[in-house]
């Protein structure tokens, strides 16, 4: 195999200028949240670093992370992404197959164990011994140990590998598990979503690659910097939320004023995710801009809480079970009572300046 070039030459090579090598550093700080003082240290690392060999692996899944991933918005990195990465093993991406496919990925262990990462997309199911997916004629759980034991780090692509997924809905008759309850002794970024974002999955490859390190984690094992918030924070309809102003059923006149979806189901309130801020296509639009309420799907068990269009129960906030109109008589009430009781106390206060005066 031959010495892994840096992300910089491989774009050299493919007469990608300086110029817009740097945009691309500018823009990858942007979208990990970082300030224009990170660039060089960006720049810096993908004109010095070898490429990180990445082995991808597949279990039970439907190829969506994969689909989401080699759509990347931005141009350049649409164009380069693979080479930024030593993607040595993917068996839906990569040409070769069979005994071939089988030997690249014991090479790429052998040669650089402990220093690989390994990419699930889909889980290990454990039922019947694993048998529910075979993987070069063994159980995909054998797979995944195996090249688990020799990663430095593993991420759970989609929520497949991260929480189970729909294949984990009850009553689980395959016992898909997700993967950091089969790998117990590496570290295990979670990158949920159906699928999750592009962006989203570059940039934490990025984030590795230009700091040697893992990003932040949530207490769920998620990057801060993607599932900090909830989508329900930066939603554009969020004014509507406030204001009381909601769609009661698709296609009503409140849908094609672009109300808020919460009462036809939408899960933004409880959902965390990049999906209002990075959005998907380039930044075109995400499923609430498209008239479609959020469903959740970047968190735990969201395909075992009942129907998608079921509203959320005790969701906190302004606005919520009231129209504008109640908005508007709740706020006339309570200035109003502060007048009276303002008036009571003026009256109040003049009667005991009376009395004193009398005395």
């Amino acid at each position: 195999m031959a010495v892994l070039e840096t992300f910089y030459d491989v774009m050299r090579r493919q007469g990608i200028t300086r110029r817009s090598f740097v945009k691309y550093c500018s823009l990858t700080a942007a979208a990990l949240g970082l300030g224009p003082e990170f660039v060089p240290q960006i720049a810096h690392a993908m004109e010095t670093k070898p490429r990180t060999p990445v082995l991808w692996l597949h279990g039970l899944e439907c190829t969506c992370c994969s689909e989401s991933f080699i759509r990347s918005a931005h141009p350049l990195v649409k164009d380069v992404i693979l080479s930024m990465i030593s993607l040595d093993y993917d068996d839906t991406l990569m040409a070769s197959a069979g005994h071939q496919a089988e030997a690249i990925l014991d090479e790429v262990m052998e040669k650089y164990h402990g220093n690989y990462i390994l990419a699930v997309e889909g889980n290990p199911p454990l039922n019947e011994d694993g048998m529910y997916c075979i993987i070069g004629g063994k159980p995909f759980v054998e797979q995944l140990k195996r090249v688990a034991s020799g990663a430095k780090a593993i991420i759970s692509w989609g929520s497949c590998a991260s929480y189970g997924c729909v294949q984990a809905a009850r009553p689980n008759p395959t016992q898909a598990t997700p993967v950091h309850k089969v790998i117990l002794d590496k570290p295990v970024i979670k990158v949920p979503g159906c699928p999750p974002i592009a962006e989203v999955m570059t940039g934490v490859i990025t984030y590795m690659q230009t700091f040697d390190r893992l990003p932040e984690l949530d207490r769920q094992g998620r990057p801060k910097m993607f599932y900090s918030q909830r989508i329900h924070d930066k939603c554009y309809r969020r004014p509507h939320f406030d204001a009381g102003q909601y769609v009661e059923s698709f296609d009503d006149e409140g849908a094609r004023k672009g109300y808020c979806l919460y009462k036809v189901g939408c899960k933004g309130p409880t959902t965390y995710n990049a999906c209002s801020t990075i959005r998907w296509n380039d930044g075109v639009s995400f499923p609430i801009q498209s008239g479609h309420g959020c469903i959740g799907c970047s968190e735990d068990g969201f395909w075992d809480k009942g129907s998608w269009y079921a509203r959320l129960q005790d969701v906190s906030g302004f606005g919520i079970e009231a129209n504008a109109d109640k908005v508007g008589m709740v706020a006339a009430g309570a200035v109003g009572a502060g007048l009276a009781a303002h008036a009571a106390l003026t009256a109040l206060s003049r009667a005991r300046h009376k009395g004193d005066d009398a005395q």
